[in-house]
């Protein structure tokens, strides 16, 4: 079982570095092809970049061909410095993001720096960049059901360690997304590893979160 649990994680994370350096590797990645992009879309980190290119997929996109480039940018935090990196909004390239409630602000905050005036969350759609509420991993928890979360866990191998989180006392007796979106949390290489499976099991319902949809329609 481990064997196979290890083989599970090598597959859903072909393509995409991890470990310690993993960020930066990924952001240095991803910026080595915004010279030639025509889009650019600015995500938090490594697991938002792997949702809406499996998004993109199982809507039948080929980004890489379209010359659109997600780029992770290390944090919310840092969305002024990439903003500015790339120029005015839609001067050159067309630009988007994704960014999860608690950080919503700091996005506000860094296209307030290039348009101007502080943007309303209609505003900033219009704009191309999307809010998750709370988070990417509660939107796609909701869009694909609890009991499918808990049966894809099954299926990965992972349903044992879920139940001892379950059974914690700090987590007892709360709601099951809660609790699903807590493990999911809890360690760097399985939100890495969740963010391509829940997005193929939105796709595979038809529900993929409202935020990912309006992404790759902006784009």
């Amino acid at each position: 079982m481990v064997t196979d649990r290890r083989e599970l994680v090598r597959r859903s994370l072909d393509g995409y570095v991890s470990g310690p350096d993993a960020p930066t590797l990924a952001t240095a990645r991803a910026l080595a092809k915004v010279d030639d992009a025509v889009a650019v879309v600015l995500v938090e980190g490594i697991s938002d970049q792997i949702a809406v290119e499996t998004a993109a997929v199982g809507r039948g996109r080929d980004l890489a061909a379209e010359r659109i480039v997600v780029v992770p940018i290390g944090g919310a935090h840092a969305i002024g410095r990439f903003l500015t990196r790339s120029g005015p909004l839609g001067a050159r390239v067309r630009l988007a993001g994704l960014c999860d409630l608690r950080e919503e602000d700091l996005f506000r905050r860094g296209i307030a720096a290039r348009v101007g005036a502080t943007p309303t969350r209609a505003e900033m759609e219009r704009l191309g960049f999307h809010v998750c509420v709370d988070d990417l991993e509660d939107e796609l928890i909701r869009a694909v059901g609890a009991a499918e979360v808990e049966a894809l866990f099954d299926s990965q191998g992972d349903l044992g360690s879920f139940r001892s989180l379950q059974s914690q006392p700090a987590w007892r007796g709360r709601r099951p997304e809660a609790q699903m979106r807590r493990f999911l949390g809890s360690g760097s290489r399985r939100k890495l590893r969740y963010a391509r499976l829940l997005v193929e099991a939105a796709v595979g319902r038809d529900a993929l979160p409202r935020p990912l949809d309006a992404l790759l329609t902006a784009v």
